[in-house]
């Protein structure tokens, strides 16, 4: 019988990183010479999640009015309205929010944009 080379009880391996502390959540930020892979904007998924519902709720009938919707959700129907607009959006678009491969924030999505898929080019840069 033969012996194999000893296995090293530890390894150590160096990972450069630092932790950053945002709006209460620990963020990893790796050094700039590396390749950083985004992010999804969490509030903005969320807030296409919610229009997508209560267009949903709408089209099914759960609700016949905005208005009814707004009180039944207890948000301000303008709030409701605003964020309703995100089913609007270019499927490419949805997409890109959704894996986190866009630049835009809610606040961005949230003032008028073009109804036309192939207008909404602003919000794809």
């Amino acid at each position: 019988m033969t012996r194999a080379k000893a296995i090293p009880d530890t390894i150590n391996i160096h990972v450069p990183f630092r932790l950053v502390k945002r709006g209460g959540r620990k963020e990893i930020h790796l050094p700039p010479r590396t390749h950083e892979t985004r992010q999804t904007d969490e509030t903005l998924v969320k807030a296409l999640a919610r229009a997508f519902r209560w267009q949903k709720m709408l089209e099914n009938g759960e609700y016949t009015t905005i208005t009814e919707l707004s009180e039944a959700e207890k948000i301000n129907h303008s709030y409701l309205n605003r964020v309703l607009r995100l089913t609007l959006l270019a499927p490419d678009i949805v997409d890109m929010i959704l894996i986190g491969n866009q630049s835009l924030t809610l606040k961005d999505v949230m003032c008028p944009f073009p109804l036309a898929w192939d207008q909404q080019s602003d919000l794809r840069d």
